[in-house]
């Protein structure tokens, strides 16, 4: 497993890690919002954001993408879930950032799960306009590991 910066050949295999792994925690997005949501990863969100990719057999599974100390996305191909590969991306973030921040939909238990299992800690609860659904902001914090 290899992580390293994210280069603009690597759109293809991060729009698909980011496609299959929302319908999978997203079942309530439209086929319209997430078309939407795609073109927005791709122009707006990847050229703004910090972002670093996974390879397992020298293929892009996942990805980790940071707006300072903001997990922006974090998203995996399914078969790589449950092995670590995640927990890699996120321990370079906390390398990188320390305390971290990240927004997950209330509705979305595979990445509440991984998070809860990571450490991370429920600061608020607040609707999701676009979509109508609740999201939770959770934070880590990196000293607390420590103690």
């Amino acid at each position: 497993m290899q992580i390293r910066q994210y280069e603009k050949s690597d759109l293809d295999a991060v729009l698909s890690s980011w496609e299959t792994a929302t319908r999978l925690a997203h079942p309530f997005m439209t086929d319209e919002f997430i078309a939407q949501e795609r073109i927005n990863v791709a122009e707006i969100y990847m050229p703004n954001t910090d972002t670093w990719v996974v390879e397992l057999d020298s293929q892009v599974k996942g990805f980790i993408a940071l707006m300072g100390n903001e997990v922006g996305a974090i998203f995996l191909q399914p078969e790589c879930h449950g092995q670590g590969v995640g927990k890699s991306l996120m321990d370079k973030a906390q390398e990188l950032h320390g305390d971290l921040e990240v927004e997950v939909f209330k509705e979305n238990s595979i990445g509440r799960k991984f998070y809860s299992r990571y450490g991370f800690e429920q600061l608020e609860e607040k609707l999701h306009e676009a979509t109508g659904q609740q999201v939770l902001r959770l934070k880590f914090t990196a000293n607390k590991a420590l103690h």
